[in-house]
This record gives C-alpha cells, sequence and structure tokens, in this order.
C-alpha cells in the first residue's frame, strides 16, 4: 500500500511553509505524524508531491527521517504539466502562478503509483484509525479494474473547522448504501454553534455540524487515474477564470462517480481530525499532539 502526500500548496493564508512547520515535542512536523500512522499500518510506499524547488527542503527536514522505514518517492507538481493543446494562461506578461489544485498534484504521482494507494493533505492530522481502516478496504482492491471500488474516510463536518477563519471542505451525498453520491466543494465555511455557515455578503447559508466532509483521505487505484486525467482537460476547456479556479481531488472523484467510472465508499472514522490552516492553529494543534503524547499514542521521540 502506497500513501501519497499533497505538500505542494502554496499555503498563502499561512505565511509560509506550514507542511514543515515543528508542532511535536521534538521538532516532529505534521507530517512527521502522518507517516508514522501509515508506516504502523502497512503503508510501505511514501510519496511526496512538493514544488520542485522545495525537494532539498523536504528531503533533509522530512524524507531522511523516514528512509529505511518506508520507500520515500518525490514526485513534482509543475504549473506547466498540461495536457498536449493545452498552455500556461497568461496574457504574454503575467501568467499564472497558482497551482492548479490537488488532482492535478495527485497525476503529477502517477508514475511511481504501481498499486492501492490512498492520499492526504500533508498540513492535516487524521488519526491512525483511519490509515488503519483505509488500508483494510483497499487491500484487495483490483488495481486496474472498473469501476473502481474506491473508499474515503469521512469526518463530521464539525469535527474539522477552525475558530480562526473560514475554511473549504467537500460536503458528501451519500447513497442508502454508504457510497458517495456526490461532493460539494464548498469554501469560506465558519462554525456556528454545533453546525457551520458560510457567509456570502448578506446572504447565509447553514451546514448541519454532522455533514460529512471529505478532507482529501481517498483510498484510489491507478485505474482511476486516466478518468482523473482527462476530467483534467475537460476542467481547463471550461475554466471561467484561468488565472485562479483549481481542478480538486473531491471534485473529480465526484465526476468519476456520475461517469460510472468508480463507486468509494464512505467509511465512518472515529478518529479526530485537526490542522493547521491559519497560524493561530498552531499552538492549539500543538497542545493536542502534546495530549496524544502524554496519553502513549505516539513515543516522545517519534523517530528514536
Amino acid at each position: 500500500m502506497t500513501l501519497v502526500i499533497l505538500a505542494a500548496g502554496m499555503g498563502s493564508r499561512y505565511g509560509g511553509l506550514k507542511q514543515i512547520d515543528p508542532i511535536g515535542p521534538r521538532g516532529e512536523f505534521i507530517i512527521d505524524y502522518s507517516c508514522y500512522d501509515a508506516i504502523r499500518a502497512g503503508y510501505g510506499k511514501i510519496i511526496f508531491v512538493i514544488k520542485r524547488e522545495n525537494l532539498e527542503l523536504f528531503r533533509e527536514s522530512v524524507g531522511k527521517r523516514i528512509e529505511g522505514k518506508a520507500d520515500v518517492r518525490y514526485a513534482f507538481q509543475d504549473l506547466n504539466d498540461l495536457p498536449d493543446g493545452f498552455s500556461l494562461p497568461g496574457n504574454g506578461e503575467t501568467f499564472r502562478t497558482k497551482p492548479w489544485g490537488t488532482a492535478h498534484a495527485l497525476l503529477a504521482a502517477a508514475g511511481e503509483i504501481d498499486g492501492p494507494f490512498a492520499t492526504i493533505n500533508a498540513d492535516d492530522y487524521y488519526g491512525p484509525e483511519s490509515y488503519r481502516i483505509v488500508a483494510g478496504y483497499m487491500r484487495d482492491a483490483d488495481p486496474y479494474g472498473l469501476p473502481a471500488k474506491l473508499c474515503m474516510a469521512g469526518y463530521r463536518l464539525s469535527n474539522t473547522l477552525t475558530e480562526n477563519g473560514g475554511v473549504s471542505r467537500g460536503i458528501c451525498t451519500m447513497a442508502a448504501d454508504g457510497t458517495l453520491s456526490g461532493i460539494e466543494e464548498c469554501t469560506g465555511i465558519e462554525p456556528d454553534g454545533r453546525d457551520a455557515v458560510i457567509r456570502n455578503g448578506d446572504q447565509l447559508r447553514r451546514l448541519p455540524g454532522d455533514s460529512i466532509a471529505s478532507m482529501n483521505f481517498f483510498g484510489l487505484t491507478p485505474g482511476i487515474l486516466d478518468g482523473i486525467r482527462r476530467g483534467f482537460s475537460s476542467f481547463l476547456l471550461g475554466m471561467r477564470d484561468p488565472m485562479k479556479e483549481e481542478y480538486y481531488l473531491p471534485f473529480a472523484l465526484s465526476e468519476a462517480v456520475s461517469d460510472g467510472l468508480a463507486s468509494i465508499k464512505v467509511l465512518d472514522t472515529p478518529g479526530k481530525w485537526f490542522g493547521v490552516t491559519y497560524a493561530k492553529d498552531r499552538e492549539n494543534v500543538g497542545g493536542k499532539i502534546a495530549d496524544l503524547v502524554r496519553a502513549g499514542v505516539y513515543p516522545e521521540d517519534l523517530w528514536a
């Protein structure tokens, strides 16, 4: 089983490379805990999707800790990595600088993927249970069979928010059999008591706190990548704002379900999600990690 960690985001709201900001008692990063949990759950290969210019930084600060414990690979998300017939949007003087999104990041890792795999965000903590649940579901998956039988770790929306600002979440709808029927990508979600709200000027949209949110923790197979690649071409053709729009992985997989290419089982996970979206989240996340260390979930020196 392979773990693909999507770590090429710009981190603009946080103001730096939040993926490698020390958070644990010995300077560990959130990525460290993700890798530790994955290795314990039987993931033998870990692929970091990063910007090429960050390779040495990632290798020195993260990769070398894991080498010898897992097969570590690197893949590079490049703005110019586009299907034939497409070019980087711009007017001759100003060109797009924003990454193409998480689905495009996953496609960057395609050459390193050779069997069932999982995807996660670099700056999110998912809990050890989720890695075991996803690996268990995908262990016997047909790598290239279509429609692909995939899965997703589902989290309650109220457990994925921060008091420090709005966040983007994929809000899921499910069929009676527990498979995913659609994902709506929502931005600017803020907590409101036990529920959540999206503010758009004077308009207010409420979301139930027990809605299932996609946190980009999917169990996938390499057979679905061609469908995502075709979807990216369609996305590029239909863009209204070529300088800013992104091709999100939840949207790409929702399209694959609609096209009959996949079914996605939503797996209820008892794990608690938390992450660093804003700089003010860091202290809260550090406290939660310290609590888990004291509870014996993790050793104080993670990689000793």
